[in-house]
């Protein structure tokens, strides 16, 4: 498969996805947004990919938003459909750990792809915000369902109304990530954090990402009689075997995804 907008390459258990498009910050157009569709689905279907990592070209945008010159003429027509919408649930329904590795701008389109990956880590100079009201519209890829689920009522109205971007320190301290890394070793932490998630027996990580997604979602009482029937299908496998024994042993364990 091959992509005009956007760089796909992988890199033992992850698949690294770039948004290609540097001379116009990373702005997110409509063949942008089908490229990173394919490429997300491209490595939900790789065995080998246990990570799915997104990050931007060069070091002064992850992406700047949606492109403006199609957001001019659009209709409501268009504005209906899942657009942006369409990629972050695409994203939260993938089973495989997502990570967006945020390098600069990260504001309007840009964020809302960045709000549908499970972790966040940003380089010092990243800047976030949802300008989409100075311009005269709203966010309409999810920033107003997940920006407050995510950094809470409080801050979500504050990006939301305000406008004003934050810096990733302000990002850190109201959870919209959860690291920041030096720009030269931002994709380095990304690989990591790949390498220590393929660690895991591959049940794990996608199991609690479907718990957590779905524990948001649902009571405390569904969401805890969830998690005991998972807990209960999980103590079933050989994984699990092989994991305490490992652990009892004192040696790497050997998962087999089984």
């Amino acid at each position: 498969m091959t992509f005009d907008n956007i760089l796909y390459a992988v890199q033992g258990s992850m698949a690294l996805i770039t948004i290609n498009r540097a001379d116009k910050h990373n702005a997110i157009s409509l063949a942008t947004l089908e490229d990173l569709k394919n490429a997300a689905s491209l490595a939900a279907n790789d065995e080998a990919v246990r990570v799915i990592t997104f990050t931007g070209a060069g070091d002064r945008a992850f992406a700047s938003g949606s492109d403006l010159s199609e957001v001019l003429h659009r209709d409501l027509r268009k504005a209906l459909e899942p657009i942006v919408q369409g990629l972050a649930d695409q994203l939260e329904r993938t089973p495989k750990p997502t990570i967006a590795a945020i390098n600069g701008i990260c504001m309007g389109g840009g964020l809302e792809v960045a709000l549908g990956c499970d972790l966040r880590i940003a380089s010092p100079n990243a800047r976030f915000a949802t300008p989409e009201g100075k311009l005269g519209i709203i966010p309409g890829g999810g920033a107003t369902a997940r920006l407050p689920r995510i950094v809470g009522r409080g801050w979500g109205m504050e990006m939301l109304l305000m406008g004003e971007p934050i810096d990733a320190e302000r990002a850190l301290q109201i959870g919209l990530i959860t690291r920041i890394v030096e720009q030269d070793a931002l994709l380095g932490e990304a690989r990591r954090m790949a390498d220590h998630l393929a660690s895991f027996a591959p049940f794990v990580p996608r199991t609690m990402k479907a718990m957590v997604n779905f524990g948001m979602e649902a009571s405390l009482a569904g969401a805890l009689m969830f998690e005991k029937y998972a807990q209960g299908a999980l103590v079933q496998t050989d994984d699990k075997v092989e994991g305490i024994t490992a652990f009892l042993e004192k040696r790497p364990p050997d998962f087999k995804g089984k």
